[in-house]
C-alpha cells in the first residue's frame, strides 16, 4: 500500500509516537506546528484506558501539544459509544480513574467490559470477569494491545489479560479500540475522507500500521516507541513508509 501524493487527512497515533510517559519525543512539538501549518484535518487516536480523555489533554497541553479534546479519538468513548447503542448494562473490569468516563458495573450484566486496568487485575476481579463469561456473557474489550513504552522500558498491556480470559472462558473478545476497522473508519467519517486519502502515523506494527491498511489507510511506522527493529525485517506486514520519528513523518508527508 502506498502513501497518497496528496494526503486529504492524518491520523496520529500518540503514546510512542508524539510522546513516552510525561516527556516529547524530541522534534514531535514543532513537527506537530509544521503539520497544522499545511491546514490538512488531523485526528489522534489512543488505545489508552488507563486515563481519562481530560487527563490526556491536559498531558498533551504541558508537554506543548496544541490538540484539542474533540480531534482524539479514544478506545475509552468508542467503547462506550457501543455500549450505549447496543443498551448494554455491563460488568466493567476498568482502571478506577476511567470510571466517570466509561460509567458503573450493573447487578444483572449482560456483557463484559474490559480495560486496561494495570494493578486493579488482580486474580479476583479476573476471576469474577471469568466466571461471567462462563454463564454465557459476551467479551467487549478496549484493546488487546501486547506491550507499551515507559521511560523505564517496554511494559506488560492488556492483551495478556484479554488472552487469558479467552483461553479459559473459550469466549473471543470483540474488539473496539485499534485495531478494529472502525475504530480508524469513525475518525475518517467525521473529516469526510475516504480511508485511501488518509495516512495514519504510528509506532505499532500490527495494532496501528496493520490495523489501518486493513482498513484501507496506508500506514507510516516510526522507528519511536513501540517500534522494535525486527519490525523492518518481517515480510507479512509492510508499511507504506517507515521513517526515524514523527518529525520524519511530517517532512515526508508535506515534502511529497
Amino acid at each position: 500500500m502506498h502513501l497518497p501524493t496528496a494526503p486529504q487527512a492524518v491520523l496520529i497515533d500518540l503514546a510512542g509516537v508524539l510522546h513516552i510517559d510525561d516527556q516529547p519525543i524530541p522534534g514531535a512539538v514543532e513537527a506537530l506546528r509544521t503539520l497544522r501549518a499545511s491546514a490538512l484535518p488531523l485526528r489522534f487516536l489512543t488505545n489508552t484506558t488507563r486515563s481519562p480523555r481530560r487527563r490526556i489533554v491536559a498531558n498533551l497541553h504541558q508537554m506543548g501539544f496544541a490538540i484539542a479534546p474533540q480531534e482524539i479519538q479514544t478506545a475509552v468513548h468508542a467503547t462506550r459509544h457501543l455500549v450505549e447503542q447496543r443498551r448494554l448494562h455491563p460488568h466493567y473490569l476498568v482502571h478506577p480513574d476511567i470510571a466517570d468516563e466509561i460509567g458503573s458495573s450493573h447487578a444483572h450484566p449482560d456483557a463484559v467490559v474490559l480495560g486496561d486496568a494495570g494493578h486493579h487485575f488482580t486474580y479476583a476481579a479476573l476471576n469474577e470477569a471469568f466466571r461471567l463469561l462462563m454463564q454465557g456473557l459476551p467479551l467487549i474489550v478496549m484493546a488487546r494491545n501486547r506491550y507499551f513504552k515507559e521511560k523505564d522500558g517496554l511494559t506488560l498491556d492488556m492483551g495478556a489479560f484479554v488472552a487469558g480470559l479467552e483461553y479459559s472462558s473459550g469466549v473471543t473478545a470483540e474488539v473496539v479500540g485499534k485495531p478494529a476497522a472502525p475504530f480508524f473508519l469513525s475518525a475518517l467519517d467525521e473529516l469526510g475522507v475516504a480511508p485511501q486519502d488518509a495516512v495514519l502515523i504510528g509506532d505499532d506494527l500490527s495494532d496501528d500500521i496493520g490495523g489501518a491498511q486493513a482498513a484501507g489507510i496506508p500506514g507510516l511506522l516510526v522507528r519511536t516507541g513501540k517500534f522494535r527493529p525486527a519490525d523492518e525485517a518481517q515480510s507479512r506486514l509492510k508499511p507504506a513508509a517507515i521513517v526515524d520519528d514523527f518529525a520524519a513523518a511530517v517532512a515526508r508527508l508535506l515534502g511529497g
